[in-house]
């Protein structure tokens, strides 16, 4: 899949599905040539239009040659190219000069695993070949090895950069980009998800402009105000057809995506490390490995690069156990009971979800020692025997006679002025000398740089989960970093602090997962604070939103569909009025819409009706039916002509079974009845509905569905139909 013509001096990266072409000119810079669809061969039809600018600098006498236009794979500052750096080198004597030149390459079988870091794999060497690249500066002691991996069956390249100093003084790394790639003069437009808690995933998208559009993280995690992800779309683009470059950040800290367009028209697009809360310090004969991302080429439009994310991630990422394991329909204590947890209403709500068909029973927070709000006992995780007399173990005993899996709640980042562990450790939340640490949701930040926080939290899961007892557990992580300073790092370094935390968590997270790889994690952060592929090497599903509601879900989860598969979103049926909005809706489209993610459910099953319990065992009936088909089928997003719908579909790999969801946000007066053609059908096929209908697929692709009447809100139908 990778070849050197060392003639022409280009690198030929392809799999059949895309191209990658990067070269070598002046015999010194490595330069990007081509990315996007699968071509024969490459012969430089692209040629250079080498150009005497004004006001350029030139690093030759040939004034026609600046680095201010080359599209380089590594560009650095004070070499000509006053564009956005990959890489900013402070040398011992305080300059940043770095004239980075080629030094050689190697093609690698396989994947090499990055260092300390989460990234995709492959299950065997042939899945995938992997370029590297070597730069250096040997006058400044830098050599840069910069990575490409490319997959066999996917339309995915995936690429980061390693640093290292084989000079004999330290430098400091002040800019470590992981991906940068240069496209020439086009119209392009941007596309990105925005939001804040409960209200996720929301798309942002514009044309291109001249100077600089970014994104960024600087809170400590991926966050919920941008998610490390960005993407540029040709003109025209649908869910359906057009060009799409999407890129995606392996990361869970603080991030910067970013797109400059020249005075040329060219334009440049990054993606790595917030060079605002990164500097890192590098001592001779170390190397700093940044964190991996994604570069993701569609033709087929948005839906398009959503399959090569889900399918990169389903197969490539998430622990290789939980890939194409079903996951259990749960339910939650949190809205059922929220801190007022006693043995007795554990049992009683234990029944009631073996009645209806739960199958795992999750305990959330409240269960531990002081646990009565969220003012204290966060680092205390011994069970509170006031509420739980004979400890988890008995209750989770209890839990499984009842035939249910047991799952726990943490959140073993954090750490409460009100607990025991602080006053034995007060040095162990992130604080600035001389200033009181400011606090959020009542709770304090462990320093997870230290190796003692690090070797306690692995000490305290390891003594929960060695009883094997715990089937599950839900990590939440309910404030950001502030306060970001670390006494056990010296002052010279606190730059490195934001970093090393992520290094610390990843560090914890990367023991127990290999300890206790049966247990299933569930990644949370108030939410959608901490969704991003770093944490889903760990974990293989997220907590979506702590906002439940039916139509704020479809926004959410329809923008996060994006990126990830729905198996990977949390997605569950919450009480009404909802405890977020407010908003009532009917219980079947609480469930249609979660039945589209992980469906659990997270209210109070002893209070509901005798006619709610049932239609909720009806419902977890179907979820078990077709749980092959929602969680291991493909996701697309259908095209709409009237924004008062949303629909989606869920079809499995032979398309021989799917299920469309329509759902219709308000009802009309002299409603319009549209007709929804779908997609993505064998047209060769007759399929057959649960009521008994039988269409062509070229029928139910080219003329479409005509939904029923409808007179009430925020309205879903779920049509499930098979081949005959």
């Amino acid at each position: 899949m990778i070849s050197f013509d060392e003639k022409k001096a280009i690198f030929y990266l392809d799999n059949g599905r895309i191209s990658m072409v990067l070269a070598i000119v002046q015999q010194k810079y490595v330069i990007h040539r081509y990315f996007g669809a699968h071509i024969r061969q490459y012969h430089e039809s692209n040629t250079i239009r080498f150009t005497d600018r004004g006001l350029a600098v030139n690093p030759s006498t040939d004034r026609t040659v600046s680095l201010g236009e080359l599209p380089l794979i590594c560009p650095t500052r004070d070499t000509g190219d006053y564009r956005i750096p990959a890489l900013t080198i402070q040398q011992a004597s305080h300059n940043n000069h770095l004239d980075l030149e080629y030094r050689d390459y190697q093609i690698i079988t396989g994947k090499p695993k990055l260092s300390d870091l989460p990234a995709t794999y492959v299950v065997s060497d042939d899945d995938a070949q992997t370029l590297r690249i070597n730069l250096e500066d040997l006058k400044a002691g830098v050599r840069v090895a910069m990575y490409y991996t490319i997959f066999k069956d996917l339309d995915i390249i995936a690429t980061h950069q390693e640093v290292t100093n084989v000079g004999q003084r330290a430098i400091t790394i002040q800019n470590c980009q992981s991906l940068s790639i240069d496209f020439t003069p086009q119209k392009l437009s941007w596309l990105s998800l925005y939001g804040a808690h409960i209200n996720e995933a929301n798309r942002n998208q514009h044309p291109i402009y001249p100077g600089i559009q970014k994104i960024e993280s600087v809170r400590g995690a991926s966050s919920p105000q941008h998610q490390p992800f960005f993407a540029l779309l040709s003109p025209k683009t649908t869910e359906y057809t057009g060009v799409v470059y999407g890129f995606h950040l392996v990361y869970s800290g603080n991030f910067m995506g970013q797109v400059e367009q020249d005075q040329y028209g060219n334009i440049r697009a990054q993606l790595g490390l917030n060079t605002d809360t990164f500097d890192w310090r590098l001592a001779p004969n170390e190397t700093f490995v940044a964190p991996e991302a994604i570069m993701n080429y569609s033709t087929a439009g948005l839906n398009g690069m959503s399959q090569n994310f889900h399918q990169l991630y389903q197969d490539h990422l998430v622990p290789r156990r939980f890939s194409h394991q079903e996951r259990p329909i749960l339910i939650n204590t949190w809205e059922a009971m929220y801190f007022a947890i006693d043995a007795a209403k554990c049992e009683a709500l234990a029944q009631e979800a073996t009645d209806v068909g739960i199958e795992l029973f999750v305990l959330d927070d409240g269960w531990f020692v002081g646990r009565n709000d969220d003012t204290a006992s966060l680092g205390d995780w011994s069970v509170d025997q006031t509420k739980l007399p004979h400890g988890i173990g008995q209750l989770a005993d209890t839990i499984k006679q009842h035939g249910l899996l047991f799952g726990l709640w943490f959140e073993p980042e954090m750490i409460s002025r009100k607990s025991n562990l602080y006053r034995q450790h007060p040095d162990w939340c992130l604080h600035v000398p001389n200033y009181e640490p400011m606090e959020g949701r009542n709770q304090l930040v462990l320093d997870l740089t230290r190796p003692a926080v690090q070797d306690y939290l692995i000490q305290m899961l390891r003594q929960h989960l060695s009883t094997g007892k715990i089937d599950y557990i839900k990590w939440d992580m309910n404030r950001h970093l502030s306060d970001v300073y670390s006494t056990a790092v010296d002052d010279s370094q606190q730059g490195e602090v934001w970093h090393r935390y992520i290094l610390g968590l990843y560090h914890v997270l990367e023991v127990i997962t290999n300890e206790f790889p049966t247990v299933l994690f569930e990644g949370c952060s108030s939410g959608g604070g901490r969704f991003d592929p770093g944490m889903l090497y760990y974990m293989p599903q997220t907590w979506t939103s702590d906002n439940t509601d039916a139509p704020s879900r479809v926004v959410i989860q329809d923008g996060y569909g994006l990126l990830y598969p729905p198996i990977t979103m949390a997605a569950h049926v919450s009480a009404v009025p909802n405890h977020q909005v407010g908003r009532t809706t009917d219980i079947q489209t609480r469930f249609d819409i979660a039945r589209f993610g992980n469906l659990g459910y997270e209210l109070d099953l002893t209070q509901l009706s005798a006619d709610e319990k049932q239609q909720i065992k009806q419902q977890t009936k179907i979820a078990k039916k077709e749980r092959q088909l929602t969680q291991f089928g493909r996701f697309y997003r259908l095209v709409v002509t009237d924004d008062n719908y949303t629909a989606w579909l869920i079809i499995n790999e032979n398309r021989s079974e799917f299920n469309v969801l329509i759902y219709s946000e308000l009802a009309q007066a002299a409603p319009r009845y549209p007709v929804f053609k779908l997609n993505y059908l064998n047209p060769n096929k007759v399929y057959q509905s649960d009521s008994g209908e039988q269409y062509g697929g070229d029928e139910l692709m080219n003329v479409g569905l005509t939904l029923p009447r409808n007179k009430t809100d925020f309205h879903t139908v779920v049509y499930h139909f098979k081949s005959c």
